[in-house]
């Protein structure tokens, strides 16, 4: 990083070699969207951000933050409010779901 504060950085699409790019150029936490679901998570914090309602409950144990409400109708205004707490809580300490599992 040349500057401090908020950094942000692209990756290629794939799941190991974005999230792993992402750590070793000094992410601290990496918000992961996803619409299929995936297990896997690097060497922070990989926050999993389910795309669609279906995903976030049928893999519950992986997801951390189901953003598919918004395409139910959802407030726009409250869910950004939710996630951007819970981001500050896993930047504060709080361990994401993956981590939780080992």
């Amino acid at each position: 990083m040349k500057e401090s504060g908020l950094n942000l950085l692209s990756a290629p699409g794939n799941d190991l070699v974005a999230s792993t790019a992402l750590a070793v150029s000094g992410a601290q936490l990496v918000l992961f969207t996803t619409g299929r679901g995936t297990p896997f998570a690097t060497l922070v914090p990989t926050m999993k951000i389910a795309s669609n309602s279906a995903l976030a409950e049928k893999k519950a144990k992986w997801i951390d933050f189901n953003a598919g409400v918004l395409a139910e109708d959802a407030d726009m205004e409250k869910e950004t409010k939710a996630l951007f707490d819970y981001v500050v809580e896993v930047a504060s300490g709080r361990y994401v779901r993956s981590e939780v599992a080992g």
